[in-house]
């Protein structure tokens, strides 16, 4: 596969004209976060990276766009490169691509991002898109993540469903919240009530009743959060 060094350079200079050192040293210790920053808010961010990414110069076809995604993430220097590889995969030119063939690479960034600022946003919206488009073989992947030996896969099987609205699959979501409920990591924990409190949106009934079929398997902080909005 090749990688799109033009574009993989033209986000990193566009990210570096426009950093704020003040601001990316108080980012970087909010996220207690290795990588350091550029500094960029998130509008700023937007702003940056899309017209370098709308630019037909760098249109990619598909394996350039997933090996120029894998370098914008394996060869970070700054974490918003992090934040613009997501921006890349979730490009409306390439919507079409985000489909099963594309969660190993998923996956491959869920666990070496590692922290909530980017698997949420891999989990919520591009595994969730994913899910959509192939409910059957991904709702069996995402019960096989939900038992996986790293938190951060378990996490976003947990989370993989919020955002879905009426489209909910009760069944998969007591699925990936079940192996988990005895974990004692804060991660997995606001999880589970995350994603509980998202689907008492819609179905507040099912959520009530979950919460009291499990008053003593879940934690404190996943039951404050699932009923948050119920009362």
């Amino acid at each position: 596969m090749s990688v799109n060094r033009d574009l993989v350079d033209s986000l990193r200079a566009t990210l570096s004209a426009a950093a704020d050192p003040a601001r990316a040293t108080g980012q970087q210790a909010y996220m207690k976060s290795s990588l350091p920053y550029w500094g960029l808010t998130a509008p700023v961010l937007r702003a940056t990276v899309r017209p370098v990414l709308d630019d037909p110069g760098h249109r990619l076809d598909r394996p350039a766009w997933e090996a120029t995604i894998r370098a914008l993430w394996d060869e970070v220097t700054h974490r918003e490169e992090w934040y613009a590889a997501i921006a890349l995969a979730r490009h409306r030119h390439y919507r079409g691509w985000v489909d099963g063939d594309a969660m190993a690479l998923w996956r491959h960034l869920i666990e070496t991002g590692a922290w909530w600022d980017v698997v949420d946003e891999i989990a919520t919206h591009l595994v969730l898109e994913v899910l959509e488009k192939e409910p059957q073989v991904e709702g069996l992947r995402m019960r096989e993540w939900a038992e996986d030996e790293h938190l951060w896969v378990r996490r976003s099987a947990i989370i993989g469903q919020v955002g879905r609205g009426e489209r909910v699959d009760l069944d998969l979501l007591a699925a990936t919240i079940g192996p988990n409920l005895a974990d004692r990591d804060f991660f997995i924990r606001k999880a589970i009530g995350w994603a509980l409190r998202d689907a008492a949106r819609t179905h507040p009934g099912w959520v009530r009743a979950f919460v009291g079929r499990h008053e003593g398997g879940l934690s404190a902080l996943s039951r404050r959060e699932a009923l948050k909005h119920l009362g």
